[in-house]
Formats: structure tokens, sequence, C-alpha cells
């Protein structure tokens, strides 16, 4: 796993794997970055197709603005992965945005996740009808169990419209 859109990596290597998705309309990828200034930049040479999912991770509340970043992108579909969830993030705008993941950090040295926090992302996932996964408690929870926020799995995920699907 790396960045595909990690400075060192040239854009005629971030073109090769688009091409490569874009042939392969059967699977659906999920490229996920850090990196959103760079995406948004080479974001008019990207040929997006409908089975490529984009995504930021969003770990603190001073990164929100990776979300408009992703938004101004042509992703047909935009995904946010806001783990490991390092603080509330109350400001969160939802427009535009197809799913949410949620979930603390693993390790040794794992901080903690607040479970006020993401039942916060989850209760705006729900009013704003955007499916939310919430994938794992922050080790340094061990009064959280595994995967159940409010003693329920939250496993939501976009819904893929057969016709979106360019089978060959």
């Amino acid at each position: 796993m790396s960045d595909l859109f990690h400075e060192a990596v040239p854009i005629s290597f971030i073109m090769d794997v688009f091409d490569v998705m874009n042939k392969t309309p059967w699977h659906e990828y999920q490229v996920l970055t850090k990196r959103s200034e760079r995406l948004l930049r080479q974001d008019p040479l990207l040929p997006w197709t409908d089975n490529i999912w984009m995504g930021v991770t969003v770990e603190h509340e001073d990164l929100l603005y990776r979300v408009g970043h992703l938004r101004d992108t042509g992703a047909a579909l935009k995904f946010l992965s806001l783990e490991p969830l390092l603080s509330p993030l109350s400001d969160l705008n939802l427009t535009g945005i197809d799913w949410v993941i949620v979930g603390g950090e693993s390790g040794r040295r794992a901080r903690p996740m607040r479970k006020e926090w993401a039942q916060e992302i989850r209760d705006m996932c729900v009013a704003a009808e955007v499916p939310f996964f919430f994938k794992q408690w922050s080790q340094a929870n061990p009064e959280e169990e595994g995967c159940l926020l409010d003693g329920r799995e939250w496993k939501e995920m976009p819904r893929i419209e057969e016709q979106q699907r360019r089978l060959f």
C-alpha cells in the first residue's frame, strides 16, 4: 500500500494506473490519499470512470480542507476515511460525499478515539443519508469491543446501481 498522489510518484505512473483501472471496469478500485492538494491539481488530467472510488483521509479537524479538495474532483464516487479518528469533526460537511468510514488507531502506541466523536459522525451520516462504515475502536479504548458502536455493527456501503456498471 502506498499513496498514489505522493509527490515522488510521477504523473506518468498515475496515468498508467488510471489506464489499467479504466480498462477493467468489472473491478471497483478504492484509491485513498492524504495528498488532496496534489489530487486536486492532477484532477483535470485524470480519466475518471464509475469504477474508481476516490477517498481522502481526514484524521483531525485541522485536515477538513481535504474534504473540499475531494469534492472538487471528477470522481464518480467520493469517500472519506476518518481514521485514525483523533479529534471531533463537528464541522464536517457531507455534501457530495458518498461514503464515510470511521475507525480508531491500532498498534502499541495507539491514541484513543472518543465514543462521542464516532457517534456524532454516524448521526451526521444518518441525517444526510450517507452510508456509514464503522471499522474498529482504537486499541487505546479497551472498554469498547471490536467494531460495535452503540451495540450495533455499522457496515454500510454505497449503493451501486447495476446500470452504472460497465461490464464487458
